[in-house]
């Protein structure tokens, strides 16, 4: 069997709901959130019990929504998480909190990041930046567990889909082809080439 990383995005939370960016700002799971994650919990179980595939490892963003999904998993799995900091999402600085609506129409935000995917907001992240710390730390990941066939990365819609776009397309700024939707399943293959197998599975939930 061909080793991947399983890249699950964490349930939902209450800024999902009303279009808020929340990246660096640490948000909880609603209680839809906290069910989504019991469900891929239970069909990472089920799948990896039915394909006889265990699960190496489970690496997580530290900010609570991420972890708190992981920990979901972990305890479905028999696994201890690993807190990698370098799977947060993509912090917008100043902007945080911000609804998309207004982050189109008053900030002109994803306009600036399209053209220039260096632009950072003020106390906030790049593309480049977040790519920069995205790619490397899936790599290391990755080459932790050799004798894996599967491990399980908890991150963010954002941060996640800046590094697929990254490593498949090669820039970073086609980000917005790749969504994720919440407890989704999405397999990641580094090894001979990068590739995506399963993209945003959801029928677990």
């Amino acid at each position: 069997m061909q080793r991947k990383l399983l890249l699950i995005r964490h349930g939902q939370i209450q800024a999902n709901r009303a279009g808020r960016w929340h990246g660096s700002t640490d948000s909880p799971l609603t209680w839809t959130g906290r069910s989504q994650a019991r469900r891929v919990a239970k069909a990472l179980r089920r799948w990896s019990v039915e394909n006889a595939c265990a699960i190496g490892a489970i690496y997580s963003s530290p900010l609570q929504r991420c972890a708190q999904t992981a920990e979901k998993i972990a305890k479905q799995i028999g696994r201890e998480v690993t807190l990698e900091p370098d799977l947060r999402e993509y912090s917008v600085g100043e902007l945080e909190n911000t609804t998309f609506r207004d982050l189109a129409e008053q900030h002109g935000f994803f306009e600036q990041i399209k053209a220039d995917p260096t632009y950072a907001p003020a106390k906030g992240e790049s593309v480049v930046s977040v790519a920069d710390r995205m790619i490397p730390a899936l790599e290391r990941i990755y080459c932790a567990h050799p004798d894996a066939d599967n491990i399980v990365v908890v991150s963010h819609g954002a941060a996640m889909a800046i590094a697929l776009a990254a490593l498949i397309d090669g820039n970073p700024s086609l980000w917005t082809q790749y969504s994720f939707g919440n407890c989704s399943i999405t397999e990641l293959h580094l090894e001979p080439e990068p590739c995506v197998g399963h993209f945003n599975r959801t029928e677990h939930l």
